[in-house]
């Protein structure tokens, strides 16, 4: 997701109605939460909406139901996260007073500096590893990353890629950044993503640097090519999620894009297609962290039991995003093989070897931010 309230998360997220995206009285439940925490044996968990298996007859979550049964914990699950800043804003002021916001577990993503600031400011508890014998299973690409080194606090719920989508019935096939921002048949027919995370880091690439290490020479760089192009008209606009209509209309014929998005949109219209560009495209990854005053035991139980692949395979033959834990594909194999086979669902290792992270200390850097704000703005 971002830290806009627009990205990916829209597309999806728009299906839920306005009840579920917005939680009123947010305070208030979360003090009832707490209370009820008190009373059972209960798991409060906070995700984005339309991110977790379902049953569209009954509107239940299978796998919500059979760690229940499995486990006796029940969980709350709620679908109040729609935008990494807003949720941030909202448990901000009670994390700095060191008081509970009466949440186990919630989930914010990387891509946005709001994970490493909560490890940062020790907002945030550590992983019951005895709790977690299948953290073996997290997919080797996704152990380490740079604000969580030893996945101490945090462990990914599921992921995405950032390449390009274009359509293939309006143009020939586009593999890199530097086609997409120079062929002139695609002038003013090309959106780029508003996300900072997402755009220097895939032009980054494009110009041959690392974007996992982004200094003052990197970043202007991108900035100096993104420049150039805009003043071509090449480049329509600067987006969120709002690209993914124009592109399935045929309003526009490329964009910067969300892999999620693609395997959502295809369904649609069967020319648009996906590409991690010859240079790299990026990565982004919506991670589970326990707030300071969850339950750390009761929340690594539950990350346990969707580490699990037939867990996690129930989790992704619904949401068909990148899920981490190894052996979720296999088990799909058997029972949905189309998605099982879907290298947007479940990348081959080249592919991951491909898609790079943004470095943290970038999105926090108050220069960058402020140029890249004016670049969209001009």
């Amino acid at each position: 997701m971002t830290d806009n309230l627009t990205r990916e998360a829209l597309l999806r997220r728009a299906l839920a109605g306005g009840a579920a995206l917005s939680i009123p009285g947010f305070l208030p439940s979360l003090a009832r939460a707490a209370r009820d925490q008190s009373e059972a044996k209960t798991l409060v968990f906070s995700n984005w909406p339309l991110y977790i298996d379902i049953n569209n007859k009954t509107k239940s979550h299978p796998s919500l139901d059979l760690f229940t049964k499995r486990t006796g914990i029940k969980v709350k699950y709620i679908e109040d996260i729609n935008d990494n800043a807003q949720f941030f804003g909202k448990i901000q002021q009670p994390l700095s007073h060191g008081t509970s916001i009466g949440r186990d577990i919630i989930v914010m993503t990387d891509n946005s500096p709001y994970p490493a600031l909560l490890i940062k400011k020790g907002w945030v508890e550590k992983l019951d590893k005895k709790a977690l014998p299948n953290i073996k299973n997290l997919v080797p690409g996704m152990q380490h990353p740079a604000w969580d080194p030893k996945r101490e606090y945090s462990l990914p719920w599921q992921s995405g890629m950032t390449g390009i989508a274009y359509n293939d019935k309006l143009t020939k096939p586009i593999t890199s950044i530097d086609q997409l921002l120079t062929d002139k048949k695609l002038n003013g027919k090309v959106t780029m993503l508003a996300g900072f995370g997402d755009t220097v880091g895939i032009v980054a690439l494009s110009n041959g640097d690392n974007p996992s290490k982004i200094d003052d020479a990197t970043f202007n760089r991108v900035i100096a090519k993104i420049k150039k192009a805009k003043s071509a008209g090449q480049i329509r606009q600067f987006t969120g999620n709002d690209y993914a209509g124009m592109l399935a209309k045929g309003d526009i014929v490329a964009a910067i894009a969300f892999s999620g998005d693609v395997v959502q949109l295809h369904a649609d219209n069967k020319h648009l297609r996906f590409a991690l560009p010859t240079a790299g495209g990026m990565i982004w990854t919506d991670n589970m962290l326990i707030p300071k005053g969850g339950n750390a035991h009761l929340a690594s139980q539950y990350m346990n039991f969707y580490y699990e692949p037939k867990i996690a395979a129930m989790v992704e033959d619904c949401c068909n995003y990148i899920f981490p834990v190894a052996g979720a594909g296999t088990v799909l194999l058997m029972s949905d093989p189309a998605v099982a086979k879907n290298t947007l669902i479940f990348p081959t290792s080249s592919m991951l070897k491909r898609a790079h992270q943004i470095d943290p200390n970038a999105l926090f850097n108050p220069d960058y931010k402020t140029k890249w704000q004016h670049l969209l703005g001009a």
